[in-house]
């Protein structure tokens, strides 16, 4: 039943969000053709429900070659990869809207695990894999909500690549588990409601009081304790 009605629930939502928002993806359109590589949309390749890859779309924010320079997947404060209106569209998560199509289309839903590229999924141990592909990636999730400034504490870190890997990758790792654990429908309307709650209050933590249980990560401790070594 319960993904019967998340079914129903992404269908309708979806269609309605790209109805909602359609006057405003005519300017993103327009402003994306006349500047930066003039292009788009950006198709990446993701892992998605039962381990099939498939291509979740975006609004184009970066370099056509970022995936092979710099930083990689991984992406910093003030990175020389985005583009001037990608900063914007990032910032205020606008850049994600086209994965409304990858909901209606049925390869992801509005909640669910982050869509990972294979790289990430790999450095997973095997217990959280089986447990990502569970369920459909989501638009939003609970890694989302946690993460929404991942960039600004990955950029204060001496080594961006190396601290992601010790010690953000770990605990999205946690995250997953923990919604796998918890899914259900309160909790996924919680997290829908927390995305637009930490959009518009990006300092709260009403996550925590949301959902007590969640582990939690002291990201400014973590920081200074990896810059230590």
């Amino acid at each position: 039943m319960y993904k019967l009605i998340k079914r129903i629930f992404d269908i309708t939502m979806s269609l309605l969000a790209l109805l909602v928002f359609s006057p405003l993806l005519v300017p993103i359109v327009i402003g994306l053709l006349l500047t930066g590589e003039h292009y788009v949309f950006y198709f990446q390749e993701r892992i998605g429900k039962g381990g099939k890859s498939f291509n979740v779309w975006k609004f184009a924010t970066m370099l056509k070659n970022s995936p092979n320079m710099g930083t990689g997947s991984i992406t910093t404060r003030k990175d020389p990869r985005v583009l001037p209106m990608g900063r914007f569209l990032r910032k205020t998560k606008i850049n994600e809207i086209p994965q409304l199509i990858n909901i209606l289309i049925g390869n992801m839903s509005f909640v669910g695990p982050r869509p990972l590229m294979q790289c990430d999924y790999n450095t997973y141990n095997q217990y959280v894999k089986d447990r990502v592909i569970k369920s459909k990636p989501g638009l939003s999730g609970i890694g989302s909500i946690v993460f929404r400034d991942e960039e600004y504490h990955v950029s204060l870190a001496k080594d961006s690549v190396l601290f992601y890997q010790n010690y953000i990758q770990p605990h999205k790792g946690e995250l997953e588990v923990w919604y796998f654990n918890n899914r259900n429908l309160w909790v996924d309307f919680m997290i829908i409601f927390l995305t637009v709650w930490v959009i518009l209050f990006p300092k709260s933590d009403l996550v925590y009081k949301v959902f007590p249980t969640l582990p939690r990560m002291d990201f400014e401790k973590a920081v200074v304790e990896f810059n230590k070594k």
